[in-house]
């Protein structure tokens, strides 16, 4: 029973299914409205912990468009997610770089490698301290700074092989040449050196 009122033959005993989203005059047998949808979205846990939507959304002008879950839903947040991560990047590569005692060009280039993973989703599956100490990594070994990949392991107390790995897959991924530590000489000191 609902306050509704049948606009066929003025009755007010309407039926309304919630299973079947139909709302039926109960006098005439007039369908007031057919597949009512909901504005409203609940979140169900499944079997293997995660969370599920279940609803639809409505937009609110009435025009009845209404996207679906996966297209309008999933990409305003992964807009704000990249944003998110790029901040927290940046936040990173300054304290980490700063204890390396790095200059600003360095950070920012750092950073800019940074952006570079994140944007062919070099980040997926790896931890963020792990990625930003391989950019920082990078800028150091295409700087010629007297920075090891163990001062970083030693910073962030993690196995300098597994940094290592990810320095490695970035410089393979971005295209970077990252010069050998004894290649880090002036070209005229080094020419100096075989005369």
């Amino acid at each position: 029973m609902s306050s509704r009122q049948c606009k066929t033959c003025g009755g007010t005993d309407i039926d309304i299914d919630q299973a079947r989203g139909s709302a039926v005059c109960m006098g005439c047998g007039s369908v007031l409205e057919d597949n009512i949808i909901v504005s409203e979205v609940q979140f169900v846990e499944n079997s293997g912990g995660g969370s599920s939507a279940v609803g639809q959304f409505v937009s609110s002008d009435g025009t009845g468009k209404t996207p679906a879950l996966g297209s309008g839903f999933h990409t305003s947040l992964g807009k704000e997610s990249r944003a998110q991560t790029l901040q927290n990047g940046k936040r990173q590569i300054h304290n980490l770089g700063n204890q390396l005692q790095l200059n600003q060009h360095c950070l920012d280039t750092a950073f800019n490698f940074f952006k570079m993973a994140v944007s062919k989703h070099l980040t997926r599956g790896r931890k963020m301290a792990h990625v930003i100490a391989a950019c920082l990594y990078l800028v150091c070994r295409t700087e010629g700074t007297p920075h090891m990949l163990l001062d970083l392991s030693d910073l962030l107390q993690v196995n300098v092989y597994i940094l290592g790995r990810t320095f490695l897959l970035l410089a393979r991924e971005l295209c970077i040449n990252a010069p050998a530590i004894g290649n880090l000489l002036p070209p005229a000191t080094s020419t100096q050196c075989l005369n």
